[in-house]
């Protein structure tokens, strides 16, 4: 039998629609999924909504279960919580993520799915692969007791970061944003917050993700000698200056590269991909992380509400969508 879903769509760049998806199956191995919850992520989701993926990353960049190519049409995300209706007795009826698209039903290989655990709302468990960006960064960075840490940007990716940070013992960590109006967030998460011009210098790690020239400048001033900042910014088709004159080399600092899409070196060869992401649904037990979400709506909302996402119009973290009234009888 055949049934319809429906999906949302990046039609062209700045403009997004909501179209039917048909389903077919599930097959053995397979599993269905009415979808509860989605997240969009203002930094990675709005740069391809407005088009800035450049063409040089269009396979990197691809969702796992994206459709459609960059840049548009388009179908792409890859926060998604939802219930199993049909499938293998252990997931039946099971809330579980996935790295799937905005859509109201999907069938995906079971093996896509991770069950969330019972201590995790699921309402809160769209952050998962925030998370995971953030727990695959600590994995690099390696940062150790004691340490002096700054996370510059305070956005979705480096509020996760600062929190995981803040679990270290013996770590000094402060969350670092020209936007005043963070430091609530940063309060609920039990980091300090500080702007750019208070930042406390002579550390040993900054993690860098505010995706600003200013914000990677002000990280490189920020480290004592031999320090490093590890650069999680996606900056799309953007090019930026770095300060490599003055003292960078007297100092002998380090900028390094951090992305989720490869599980860190430091862990290759002992944690896989589905064990990266278990531990990140299991991190997101803390309450804390819900002061990560920072707007909703519904789904067919969406059209509407991305376009005001990418143009900053409405500020967000990580925005929810809902799905309770999404489905149309088939």
């Amino acid at each position: 039998m055949q049934r319809t879903a429906r999906a949302f769509w990046l039609r062209s760049p700045g403009h997004g629609e909501i179209r039917p998806a048909p389903l077919t199956g599930p097959a053995a191995g397979e599993v269905l999924v009415r979808t509860r919850y989605s997240g969009v992520s203002r930094g990675t989701e709005t740069l391809v909504f407005r088009g800035g993926v450049p063409e040089s990353q269009h396979a990197t960049m691809r969702a796992p279960f994206q459709d459609g190519d960059f840049p548009g049409p388009v179908k792409y995300g890859y926060l998604n919580v939802g219930l199993v209706e049909e499938g293998p007795p252990g997931l039946l009826g099971r809330t579980v993520f996935s790295l799937y698209p905005h859509q109201t039903r999907f069938v995906v290989p079971a093996s896509a799915v991770t069950p969330v655990p019972d201590t995790v709302p699921a309402h809160r468990a769209v952050l998962a692969g925030t998370v995971e960006t953030a727990v695959n960064a600590l994995w690099d960075a390696a940062p150790m007791i004691g340490d002096r840490i700054a996370v510059v940007g305070a956005g979705m990716v480096g509020c996760s970061v600062a929190a995981l940070l803040n679990r270290y013992p013996g770590v000094r960590v402060q969350l670092v944003d020209a936007d005043p109006a963070k430091a609530a967030i940063a309060k609920a998460l039990g980091v300090d917050f500080v702007l750019p011009e208070e930042a406390a210098d002579g550390l040993d790690l900054v993690v860098h993700a505010s995706a600003t020239e200013a914000g990677l400048a002000r990280s490189l001033e920020l480290l004592d000698p031999d320090g490093t900042v590890l650069e999680m910014s996606w900056y799309g088709d953007r090019r930026v200056s770095l300060p490599l004159g003055e003292a960078f080399h007297s100092r002998r600092l380090v900028v390094r590269s951090s992305q989720v899409g490869a599980v860190s070196p430091a862990r290759r060869s002992r944690r896989t991909y589905a064990d990266r992401l278990a531990l990140s649904l299991d991190l997101l037990a803390d309450p804390a992380f819900d002061a990560l979400i920072t707007g909703e709506c519904a789904f067919d909302e969406l059209p509407a509400v991305m376009p005001r996402l990418a143009s900053g119009d409405l500020p967000a973290l990580c925005h929810r969508v809902r799905y309770d009234d999404a489905e149309h009888p088939v």
